[in-house]
């Protein structure tokens, strides 16, 4: 039996009013071992555990001093932030209300706003030397279109990172299946001492989220 009572098995009951794909995504947040080990150990999302293992990876905590959480809702990656590196300064941007958290500044506002770069940039009173971002388009269900939207995320978080990192900090982006297009590794591999692909264990297989990790930024010299 699980935490909640349930067997690790359970079925869930087709419920009125619910969809089919309803019913699948409930079945699976039921029977996911990340989601009830997040809430054993109080994250507020699975996907805690997708930096922690990147983190273990690629010691992107490490010495970290100021941290860009972009698309922070609902406060996961900046729990993680806190934990591994308790000194380090926290900003988080989302569109998303996301709860208040302790020893980090939240802006509830959109990253693709003209004001939001000077919003980060004045909560943190210095350049980031980590710049992460989890954020994904919401979807329509068309594969390509999909991966079009969030690539367009993915590609503002680039601009806004080799624009603010302090020389030698690293980025880190969810994108999907194929990696990051061939123009958008260019500029990361331009800017970047390293640029490597990674799917943590957290990521569920049936998923085609990856991420992106640049580390070694060169500065603004290498634009």
């Amino acid at each position: 039996m699980s935490r909640s009572g349930r067997d690790p098995g359970e079925r869930v009951k087709t419920g009125k009013g619910r969809t089919a794909s309803s019913n699948r995504w409930l079945a699976r947040q039921i029977n996911d071992p990340y989601v009830k080990q997040a809430k054993a150990d109080g994250w507020r999302s699975r996907s805690a555990f997708k930096l922690i293992e990147l983190d273990a990876k690629f010691a992107l905590l490490r010495g970290a001093r100021r941290v860009v959480d972009l698309g922070i809702a609902p406060g996961g990656w900046s729990q993680v932030v806190r934990k591994q590196a308790p000194a380090a300064r926290v900003v988080g941007i989302d569109l998303l209300p996301t709860e208040p958290l302790d020893g980090v500044t939240i802006f509830e506002m959109d990253f693709m706003a003209d004001e939001a770069p000077a919003a980060l940039a004045g909560a943190l009173e210095g350049p980031p030397d980590l710049v992460l971002s989890d954020m994904a388009a919401n979807t329509v269900g068309h594969k390509s279109t999909d991966h079009l939207r969030t690539m367009g995320l993915v590609e503002t978080a680039v601009d806004y990172a080799i624009h603010a990192l302090a020389p030698g900090g690293a980025f880190v982006a969810k994108v999907f299946a194929g990696g990051t297009d061939g123009e958008l590794l260019t500029i990361l591999k331009r800017n970047f001492t390293t640029v490597k692909h990674a799917k943590p264990p957290a990521s569920r297989k049936d998923s085609s989220e990856w991420y992106v990790i640049a580390q070694g930024f060169k500065g603004r010299a290498a634009e």
